[in-house]
């Protein structure tokens, strides 16, 4: 049997939760801009190579090693390096989990209070203990390498703040 939906039933959320908003606005430019600059800045399109500047600008500022992104437009490489993206990764991962579960599971980590922060603190440490062993000599750059510690320390970032960004209950109303 087919129902029929009317405009007017249709239910509009009379409030909007900015936090999470915003949150998710930055997120899809972290995700889609450093992969996107080099294809923008190859264009050669009146406009486009200004907006990849624009994104090559803020990877420099946020990457310790952008020069080490990756070649996926010669000559025009990633905004940033594989291991910020793996830490991108990770939180686009736990936003998708946070978007199905809604909070809900033993993994989140803010739910645990000060033994979560603790935790989260300590496995976002994979990222500059990375690169510390690196900048010491014990390897050398390899994105096989610094993109699994990325991840590790966007993950552990994502389970920790995703709750706190995306509460339903911390709804503001426009």
């Amino acid at each position: 049997m087919q129902k029929t939906v009317f405009a007017m039933q249709l239910q509009v959320p009379k409030t909007l939760n900015w936090v999470s908003f915003i949150a998710d606005f930055l997120l899809v430019g972290m995700v889609f801009g450093p992969p996107v600059a080099p294809f923008l800045a190859a264009s050669g399109m009146s406009l486009l190579p200004s907006i990849a500047d624009i994104i090559y600008f803020m990877g420099n500022h946020v990457c310790p090693q952008p020069e080490m992104g990756l070649d996926l437009a010669p000559p025009f490489i990633m905004a940033v390096c594989m291991r910020c993206y793996g830490t991108v990764t990770g939180l686009l991962i736990t936003r998708l989990l946070y978007g199905v579960t809604g909070g809900k599971g033993f993994y989140w980590l803010s739910h645990y209070g000060q033994s979560g922060a603790a935790l989260a603190s300590v496995l976002m440490m994979a990222y500059p203990l990375e690169l510390a062993a690196q900048v010491f000599g014990l390897w050398d750059f390899n994105n096989y390498v610094v993109a699994p510690f990325g991840l590790i320390t966007g993950l552990a970032w994502g389970l920790f703040m995703m709750p706190i960004l995306h509460d339903k209950q911390r709804r503001i109303k426009s």
